[in-house]
């Protein structure tokens, strides 16, 4: 994939699927370290010990409409090939959590996408599900959760034109000021 951003999508799309209620998605850049980690973890329904052992071979798949599941595989791959590492674990009837940490500056790594784009795409997706997505750039941080934004618009759904025109903006913003050079 041509962006991280489309990996992030893919991932969550499968909490959606696992009927996750709430996923967390973090994502932590350091410089200094020259560490890309991103992290998504749901509390859906889980991913048996045994197929857990081969979900990242991309001719397993879970799905009925197709025979192939390349998502996590690529994702892998591209954490791997970028000098990185990639880690998935779960449990059944608690959650799932993927990691894929890359070095930052490397050659291959492929951007992150523009990551509001990619928020409002999920918060329209997502239904009922919440989601805390926190992005910590350099020891700064920045954080956008449904559940806050839910409970002080006093809706249940995000899914206005408005909302989701003001969530874009909120976090671009967001996002450029914790990036801004000091």
């Amino acid at each position: 994939m041509k962006e991280l951003s489309l990996h992030i999508l893919d991932v969550t799309q499968n909490s959606i699927r696992a009927n996750a209620k709430l996923v967390n998605l973090t994502i932590f850049e350091s410089i200094a370290k020259n560490e890309f980690t991103i992290t998504i973890e749901d509390d859906g329904c889980g991913i048996s010990a045994e197929k857990l052992q081969n979900v990242t071979d991309p001719f397993v798949t879970t799905r009925t409409t197709r025979k192939v599941g390349l998502g996590l595989s690529l994702f892998k791959a591209a954490a791997e090939t970028c000098g990185g590492y990639f880690e998935i674990s779960s449990e059944l009837g608690v959650g799932t959590k993927v990691v894929a940490s890359f070095m930052r500056d490397h050659i291959d790594r492929v951007p992150l996408g523009n990551m509001p784009d990619t928020v409002v795409t999920m918060v329209m997706s997502f239904e009922e599900t919440d989601l805390i997505y926190e992005h910590n750039y350099n020891n700064r941080s920045f954080v956008f959760n449904t559940r806050e934004i839910k409970e002080t618009l006093e809706v249940t759904s995000l899914n206005e034109p408005d909302i989701l025109h003001w969530i874009r903006e909120f976090i671009r913003d967001g996002l450029e000021e914790i990036m801004e050079e000091e």
